[in-house]
């Protein structure tokens, strides 16, 4: 038995079944991320003043992995466009060009992450605060390259206080806390790791489906080429969504 209305329009939304199901199930993923960029601005809010970040991201990468992003919702639609043609070869091509956008923008946000875990604030003894990147540790001393400061507030706006940075060496004894700038660093992280994680998941989410309708999924092309294209439409919805969260993402994150 066929399944209607997998091309044609339902008489009642004039969409077919996968247009319906795909927009349903945005609205439920904007009700997610709204709930989360809710949480941010009240963590925000709720901080005392001059303990909020400035200036801990990268912004050079943000911007690369914007235009990577946009990048590939333009491959996507070039994709559909190519299948609506019947040039089954562009489809592929521009697919694939979607696929590497999709690796580049998850290889560099690991990169930001390694560098967020790698990147310390040492609470010293004396009153004073150690902060940068671990060059190597032993059991007598940690070696860093950043910068001291006396006052933490001094680590939190770097736009304001561009820090001087250079090797440091400290005897553990000199050390009384460690800590990297994981989610559990300071509630900014937090929200961090939760906004761009759930984000990246869903990159490569999309991804495999976009894979996967390049790969095995691309032989429905030869027996049903309407609904084939339909199911890249789709796709293409969804990475859409994908890039526009990202559009708000790093402003919110990288610039604010």
């Amino acid at each position: 038995m066929d399944i209607p209305y997998t091309v044609e329009a339902r008489p009642d939304t004039g969409l077919y079944n996968a247009k319906v199901g795909i927009w349903l199930f945005l609205a439920s993923e904007v009700m997610l991320f709204g709930a989360l960029f809710s949480a941010y601005i009240l963590l925000r809010v709720g901080q005392p003043e001059g303990y909020w970040p400035h200036g801990w991201l990268n912004i050079p990468l943000g911007t690369a992995n914007t235009l990577v992003l946009i990048t590939s919702s333009i491959t996507t639609v070039m994709a559909w466009a190519s299948c609506k043609m019947n040039q089954f070869g562009r489809f592929k091509f521009f697919h694939a060009c979607t696929l590497l956008c999709a690796a580049i923008f998850v290889g560099i946000k690991s990169y930001e992450y390694h560098d967020k875990f790698t990147h310390y604030e040492i609470a010293l003894a004396d009153g004073r605060f150690a902060d940068g990147h671990i060059l190597r540790q032993d059991a007598n001393q940690v070696v860093l390259h950043g910068h001291i400061v006396s006052d933490r507030r001094e680590l939190f706006d770097l736009r304001t206080h561009k820090p001087q940075l250079g090797e440091i060496e400290l005897k553990r004894s000199e050390i009384q806390s460690m800590d990297s700038y994981g989610p559990w660093h300071h509630p900014y992280n937090a929200i961090y790791f939760t906004l761009t994680g759930l984000h990246a998941l869903h990159v490569i989410g999309g991804a495999i489906v976009i894979g996967f309708l390049w790969g095995p999924g691309s032989r429905m092309w030869e027996t049903d080429p309407e609904r084939f294209t339909n199911r890249i439409e789709i796709s293409g919805l969804f990475w859409h969504f994908v890039d526009l969260v990202w559009i708000f993402l790093f402003p919110v994150l990288y610039l604010l």
